[in-house]
């Protein structure tokens, strides 16, 4: 199939291709056609010469039964001597091989071959002694013939019989003269024939690119296994964005059942700005987009054969786990870097309580270091008297010293209490973590004082959370936004920042995306407000009824979707 380094893929064009086999199928078929039609055309010319010679030799022999020169001849002595001359004539006029008088029982008065006058009639005569016309196929003296027989009368009474015919021979001379016009129509259809065929051969050879049958079937069969076979989602769009294509990865991810193929993306029951995006006219590189509860990574990029553009192909990656398992890992390095950060706190702290003693003031020394112990137990013991689970306990206390690090104060609400969670640990990690983070991140652009304060009650069926930053807040049309996949007010980091990072760090608004995912999930409620320090106030309570396993899939609540 190679023809070259710059063409791996394009087919080489052999006589047993597809297209090839075609034609030659369809050539043969045209010629059995043509062949066939030809030689019914000349049986049927034949039996047409054959039926005119028939109804000719008819009428002949009716025009010499009725003249009454037959009845004065035969009462002459020799009949032959004035019928053979008058036969002779007639047979020439009317261009007819043979005209033969005879005697009632068959005698002949005349024949062409005057040697066979006076010998019997070589044929049947039975109908016309009866009175009737009759013709037939016989082959008499003269061959093969097809004549017709018929009484003479004189006054009511049968006085003789004639027999006019023509040959056998004559008659496939005249159905010869017919075979040009028979020829020309047969060669007109069989031309026509071959310039369709070779249309048609030139379009399949197109559409098949030259492949033979045993390739498309091995391409087929390759390309099915394939596709059912890949764990990425495969979209395969037209240009009027109808899919063409799509495997079962793409099914599951997008949660598609029944016929797809041939519908436009549009119709297909995916979010609206997916469909958007897939339509679009710019290629799209990994960008991210929430199906439910899941998180893809879309790519989209220009389908085309041979410089002709076919549509796009689309692919689709499950980014749900990654980035969920990611934010905890975020998490851990930030609570890493404030533990790195501690310790040399932590020995500033002991290098100055061990200076206090070295200079003999004792007192000023353990005032010093139980001020400061006192400071983080009561933070403590204040967080792991409230939240009665060490997962949160421990996330709280690592985002505190993060935001300690950073220069913001984060406080947890006096209200706050956990006996139990009423969902997954991990996913209450992903929600807090993620708002506790953009919160920090929203104080930076304010000149008040950096807050951050936490509020968090669950028990087993109940899930309340708020976070209020002292940022700048949200307008009300960036709270209509806030909600959408990739939507943020961080600033975009510059090409050097994204070069470093990597392209799987400079997506925006992905940790909202992540949040809303969960509260989907348990049907949720999730609001955007204004805090009482000023800035934003995001809100979410999650109820989860014993008889509701948590992990069933959620409809989207009105307070998403109207945004």
């Amino acid at each position: 199939m190679v023809t070259g380094d710059g063409d791996r893929f394009r087919p080489r064009r052999t006589p047993s291709s597809v297209a090839g086999q075609i034609l030659l199928l369809q050539v043969a078929v045209v010629a059995s056609v043509v062949v066939i039609a030809l030689l019914l055309a000349f049986a049927d010319a034949r039996r047409d010469q054959e039926t005119l010679a028939g109804d000719r030799a008819v009428a002949v022999a009716v025009a010499v039964a009725d003249t009454p020169t037959i009845p004065a001849a035969l009462r002459a002595s020799d009949p032959s001597a004035t019928l053979q001359p008058y036969a002779e004539r007639v047979r020439r006029d009317s261009a007819t091989d043979f005209v033969v008088i005879m005697s009632p029982v068959g005698i002949r008065y005349t024949h062409p071959n005057p040697a066979n006058i006076g010998k019997p009639f070589i044929g049947s005569i039975s109908q016309a002694q009866r009175g009737e016309v009759y013709t037939e196929r016989y082959v008499g003296t003269l061959g093969p013939s097809v004549r017709a027989v018929v009484p003479v009368r004189d006054q009511g009474a049968i006085v003789a019989l004639v027999a006019v015919g023509i040959t056998t021979e004559a008659v496939n001379r005249q159905v010869l003269t017919s075979l040009p016009g028979i020829g020309l129509a047969a060669a007109a259809a069989l031309l026509v024939g071959l310039l369709g065929a070779t249309l048609i051969n030139r379009r399949l050879r197109r559409q098949t690119h030259g492949m033979r049958a045993t390739e498309l079937n091995r391409m087929a069969e390759y390309y099915d296994a394939i596709l059912h076979s890949v764990r990425e989602g495969l979209l395969l769009l037209d240009l009027n964005g109808r899919v063409q294509l799509i495997n079962d990865e793409a099914c599951r991810l997008l949660k598609l059942s029944g016929a797809t193929e041939g519908r436009p993306i549009s119709e297909l029951p995916v979010p609206a700005e997916l469909a958007a995006a897939l339509t679009g006219a710019e290629p799209l590189t990994d960008e991210i987009h929430l199906v439910e509860d899941r998180m893809l990574v879309v790519n989209r990029t220009r389908a085309s054969w041979r410089g002709v553009d076919l549509g796009s192909a689309v692919t689709l990656r499950d980014h749900t786990e990654l980035r969920a398992i990611s934010g905890e890992l975020e998490s851990v390095r930030d609570l890493a870097d404030s533990l790195h950060a501690q310790n040399h706190e932590a020995a500033n702290r002991l290098h100055t309580v061990v200076s206090l003693i070295e200079m003999g003031r004792t007192e000023d020394a353990v005032e010093f270091a139980t001020r400061e112990l006192a400071v983080a137990q009561r933070l403590t013991d204040h967080v792991v008297s409230a939240i009665d689970d060490p997962v949160l306990s421990a996330l709280l206390l690592g985002k505190t010293a993060v935001a300690a690090e950073r220069g913001v104060e984060l406080d947890i609400d006096a209200a706050s209490r956990v006996s139990a969670l009423a969902i997954d640990a991990h996913d209450v990690v992903t929600i807090l973590g993620n708002l506790i983070d953009n919160a920090i991140d929203a104080t930076g652009d304010t000149d008040r004082p950096r807050r951050v304060v936490v509020l968090v009650s669950s028990d087993r069926e109940h899930l309340h959370i708020a976070v209020g930053d002292s940022g700048p807040g949200l307008s009300p049309a960036q709270r209509e936004h806030a909600f959408q996949r990739g939507w943020s007010t961080k600033t975009v980091p510059t090409a050097d920042a994204m070069t470093a990072v990597g392209p799987s760090s400079v997506g925006r608004g992905i940790g909202l995306a992540l949040v809303i995912s969960v509260v989907r999930r348990y049907r949720g409620q999730i609001e955007v407000g204004s805090s009482d320090l000023g800035g934003a106030l995001f809100e979410l309570s999650i109820t989860v009824p014993a008889a509701v396993p948590p992990a069933v899939p959620a409809v989207v609540p009105a307070e998403l979707s109207a945004r």
